[in-house]
């Protein structure tokens, strides 16, 4: 015979599991899509995830890697994701081709890209580019470029010749172009792990020569921002992804065995994440700050600005105003 008293336990017993149970499945799911693969220029995302900051939130978040084949917009279009890390000019030209993407967070608010150049090709200013081979990226990445060739007055195929790079830097080592594009972070170091001496190369940041477009934003689709229940959830995503970028540009090297372990191919190295920690670190200068993912007003206009003034063939052709940006989740997560 069953005490009367046991069946009470056991009925508060099944209570509290049920409760506990639904607590547990209680998590916000939120996918955000990465625009590479695993390295430290996502390292904040995965800080907040190795240290439970996302978990702190309520947030059950995956972290889909990106690579060569993969498309953030395409990603978001098709449900793949909420959230997705993308550069500006791409997903701008998503947006006026149909995926209304909208930038709620701006993590980098300096860019890295820049142009590399040997000294021994004779070119030690802006003024020494004419009549040069120089290595730039397409897919959205030469508008930087175009525009500040046109400040300069140096007119494709006339005044220097382009040589369309690919994802590496042998066009440089094996003196194909005077000069090619690289990231401060990333493709520079390649060239002086591949033997050139850093007093041997001359570089040419973007961002110094007034040129620049935002790299690493977050963005969302633009009728989800509609949702309450959307916002603050993303409101909960960027609060812990702050708190993860703030960490790893604290401690580049703890974030950098984050990256590594997060690293399922197994090709990231300590040496190689802890050193493009430190550069990322110097692309995020409010870092620590109630301003770290603020999008800057003037920084969005100047980024719409280059990417309208591609001559015949600008990235966008109208400017979206202010529908492309919004400061609604970064005001919720603030508070």
């Amino acid at each position: 015979m069953i005490r009367r008293s046991s069946v009470v336990s056991k009925g508060l017993m099944a209570a509290v599991l049920a409760v506990c149970g639904m607590t547990a499945h209680a998590a916000d799911k939120v996918t955000v899509q990465l625009k590479w693969l695993p390295q430290a220029q996502f390292a904040g995302y995965y800080v907040a995830q190795a240290k439970g900051y996302y978990k702190a939130e309520g947030l059950d978040v995956t972290i889909k890697p990106g690579g060569p084949d993969i498309a953030p917009a395409q990603v978001i279009a098709g449900n793949g994701a909420d959230v997705v890390v993308d550069w500006m000019p791409s997903a701008l030209a998503s947006r006026e081709a149909g995926v209304p993407l909208v930038n709620i967070a701006q993590v980098f608010n300096q860019s890295g890209l820049m142009l590399t150049c040997k000294k021994a090709s004779g070119v030690t200013t802006p003024k020494d580019l004419k009549g040069k081979t120089l290595g730039v990226w397409y897919g959205g990445n030469e508008y930087p470029f175009l525009n500040w060739m046109a400040k300069l007055g140096n007119k494709p195929d006339t005044d220097i010749k382009i040589l369309k790079q690919g994802f590496n830097v042998d066009p440089l080592l094996q003196n194909q172009a005077a000069c090619i594009s690289t990231m401060i972070y990333n493709e520079y170091w390649q060239v002086v792990d591949a033997g050139v001496k850093e007093s041997d190369l001359v570089t040419f940041f973007y961002e110094k020569e007034g040129v620049a477009t935002l790299e690493d934003g977050l963005y969302v689709m633009e009728a989800k921002l509609k949702d309450p229940a959307f916002v603050a959830r993303m409101a909960k995503f960027l609060k812990a992804t702050f708190k993860g970028w703030n960490d790893a540009v604290k401690d580049p090297e703890a974030a950098a065995k984050v990256v590594v372990a997060a690293d399922a191919s197994g090709s990231a190295t300590l040496k190689v994440q802890k050193r493009q920690m430190e550069n990322v670190a110097k692309l995020i200068t409010n870092a620590g700050t109630p301003k770290i993912g603020y999008l800057e007003p003037a920084a969005y206009e100047r980024t719409v600005k280059v990417l309208l003034a591609g001559g015949s063939s600008p990235v966008i052709k109208k400017d979206p105003g202010k529908a492309a940006m919004s400061h609604v989740v970064w005001e919720a997560a603030s508070k």
